[in-house]
């Protein structure tokens, strides 16, 4: 039998969006570790531990960058249930990562890459990632960013990236082995809407 949901399905999620502050570190750390070995183990990778924790210490870096230059070099927001301090997503921007600008042949050396949009698994499929990301969108504007990019090796994230956001720019087959492609799209604050109805 299949059951479908829907997000009438669960009760509304009244959520606060907000900057990461240094007592957030350790919680975050944990939610990082959390959701990277959910979605290895959802795409089929759990045994790639190694990997795993290079995912993991490369978002605490990120997340170091962050708090120690004010959101300077990397710029978190993070997400919670109001009233509860159990953090349920986060996306980030900054750089392109390495592994963009030498896929892009530098093409994308200049550009700033939305990145780390993770949801706790028990959250998934409830809008908590659509609106972080358009809170993001609403940052760009605020700071004169017209253009991103973004990319994804995860199978699952890609069929979401590519509702969004049609097909990727870059599309490299098998990147990471037989039938696992690496996608990589740029995009104009011009080719995105904001919609705050999830």
């Amino acid at each position: 039998m299949n059951v479908r949901l829907s997000r009438s399905d669960f009760p509304v999620l009244k959520i606060d969006i907000r900057r990461p502050q240094i007592e957030d570190k350790d919680g975050l750390n944990q939610f990082f570790s959390t959701v990277i070995k959910h979605t290895f183990a959802r795409e089929g990778l759990a045994e790639l531990l190694d990997d795993i924790e290079s995912e993991i210490e490369s978002k605490k870096q990120y997340l170091k960058s962050d708090l120690d230059t004010n959101g300077t070099n990397r710029y978190f927001l993070i997400a919670s249930e109001k009233n509860d301090a159990d953090i349920i997503g986060t996306i980030e921007y900054g750089p392109a990562s390495e592994l963009i600008r030498t896929c892009t042949d530098g093409v994308l050396n200049e550009m700033y890459e939305i990145g780390t949009v993770f949801v706790h698994p028990d959250y998934q499929g409830r809008g908590v990632g659509t609106l972080l990301l358009n809170v993001m969108f609403l940052t760009f504007l605020n700071r004169g960013i017209q253009e991103f990019c973004l990319d994804s090796g995860y199978a699952n994230a890609q069929k979401i990236w590519k509702q969004k956001f049609g097909e990727p720019d870059y599309w490299l087959k098998d990147h990471w082995g037989d039938g696992a492609d690496h996608m990589i799209w740029k995009r104009s604050m011009n080719d995105v809407s904001i919609n705050f109805r999830w």
